[in-house]
C-alpha cells in the first residue's frame, strides 16, 4: 500500500536502441536498484505489437520469470491519423485499443496508458473488455495537452459519467515545472543557436511563478515583444518552451480519485540530488497527504538534450532520480529503501 517507485523503460531508450542493453539487461538493472515497478512502450521494445510472435512472448516470459520488478503500466498509442486521406473510424479505434488491452493482459500489466488526445467515445465500449481482461485504461494528462484542452475535458467528463474503476488518468508531472529544464535551454542555445534573449524571456516567467503560456495571446499568437525578437531558427524553441507548465497541484483535487499512475518527469538530476525543474518533495508530500496508493515512475527525457561530445547518462540519471524518490517516500511513509 502507499506510494511505490517505478521506472518507465522509455527512460533507457538510448541504451536499448543503440544495443548497449537488451531488455533482459534493463530489467536486471531495475532489480539491481530495487525498483518496485516498471512501465514499457510495447511497440518500442517488443517487436510486432500488439501481435508479437510466439518467440517474443517466450522471451518475455523468461525475463519475467527471473524478475523481481513488477509490470505496472503499458504505454499505448492510438494513431487516428494512420492514413493520410482520413481519420480512423470509431470501430477502427476501438479494435486497435481492444488488441492493446488483450496484449497488456498477456504480458501481466493491469493498466494501459492512453496517449493524450484519445477521443472520449472509446471509453464506454472499452469498459467491457477492460473488465473482461482486468486491465484498466487511463488517459495521460501531459504538458501542452493538459486540463484546459477541449479533448481532455471531454475525456474527463465521460470518465466521470461512467465512473468505473477501469477508467482513469495518468498524470505527467511536466505540468508542475518550477523552471524550464536547464539541459533544454543549453542544447537550444549551444547547438541550435537560439537567441539567448528569448531563453531569458521564457525563464523570466518562471521567476514570477508563471510559465511560457504567458508568451502568447488568447489566439496563441506570439506577443509583440517576443515576435520582435524571434527569427525562424528560434521558433522550435518557442513552441517547445510553451510545453513546460507551472500548474498548481490543486488542479488534481477534482480528479484525484481517478488517478491510476504518475509519470515523474526527469530532465536533469543536479549534483545536490534534486531534479532541476520539479520539486518532487512537494509533489510526493501532496500525494502522501491525499492517500495516493500507486506507482510514480521515473520518465527520463534529458537524453534528447545531451550536448554533442557528452556521454549518454540515462542509467546514472535514473538511479539518482530513484534515490531521490525513494528517500522522500521513506521519510513520508516509513517505506524501506535500499537504493
Amino acid at each position: 500500500m502507499g506510494i511505490k517507485s517505478g521506472v518507465s523503460l522509455y527512460s533507457l531508450q538510448d541504451e536499448y536502441m543503440n544495443k548497449r542493453m537488451t531488455l533482459a539487461e534493463i530489467i536486471a538493472f531495475l532489480d539491481e536498484h530495487d525498483v518496485e515497478g516498471f512501465e514499457i512502450l510495447p511497440d518500442q521494445m517488443l517487436h510486432d505489437t500488439p501481435h508479437p510472435s510466439k518467440e517474443t512472448l517466450a522471451d518475455w516470459d523468461c525475463i519475467m520469470s527471473k524478475a523481481q520488478v513488477k509490470p505496472v503500466c503499458a504505454d499505448v498509442f492510438l494513431n487516428t491519423n494512420l492514413y493520410n486521406n482520413r481519420e480512423l473510424t470509431q470501430k477502427e479505434c476501438l479494435d486497435l485499443l481492444i488488441e492493446e488491452i488483450k496484449l497488456a493482459s498477456r504480458l501481466g500489466f493491469k493498466l494501459i496508458r492512453l496517449v493524450s488526445m484519445v477521443p472520449s467515445f472509446v471509453i464506454e465500449p472499452l469498459l467491457l473488455y477492460a473488465e473482461k481482461y482486468d486491465v484498466a485504461f487511463a488517459l495521460e494528462i501531459h504538458a501542452g495537452m493538459s486540463f484546459d484542452i477541449p479533448e481532455t475535458k471531454a475525456f474527463i467528463d465521460e470518465m466521470k459519467r461512467v465512473n468505473s474503476p477501469y477508467c482513469g488518468l495518468v498524470i505527467d508531472t511536466g505540468i508542475f515545472c518550477d523552471r524550464i529544464p536547464r539541459v533544454f535551454n543549453e542544447f537550444n542555445k549551444q547547438v541550435l543557436g537560439v537567441n539567448p534573449a528569448i531563453i531569458d524571456y521564457f525563464n523570466a516567467f518562471f521567476d514570477q511563478g508563471l510559465d511560457g503560456s504567458q508568451a502568447f495571446d488568447e489566439a496563441h499568437q506570439l506577443k509583440p515583444e517576443l515576435a520582435a525578437m524571434a527569427e525562424p531558427k528560434d521558433m522550435p524553441y518557442i513552441m517547445l518552451a510553451d510545453g513546460y507548465e507551472n500548474t498548481p497541484l490543486s488542479v488534481l483535487e477534482d480528479v484525484f480519485p481517478y488517478i491510476k499512475h504518475f509519470h515523474f518527469k526527469l530532465w536533469e538530476m543536479t549534483d545536490e540530488g534534486e531534479e532541476y525543474s520539479i520539486d518532487y518533495r512537494k509533489i510526493l508530500t501532496y500525494l502522501h497527504e491525499h492517500g495516493y496508493d500507486g506507482y510514480v515512475a521515473t520518465e527520463y527525457e534529458g537524453n534528447r538534450w545531451i550536448l554533442p561530445g557528452h556521454p549518454m547518462v540515462e542509467k546514472e540519471q535514473v538511479i539518482a532520480h530513484q534515490k531521490l524518490i525513494k528517500s522522500i517516500i521513506t521519510e513520508l511513509e516509513g517505506a524501506t529503501s535500499n537504493v
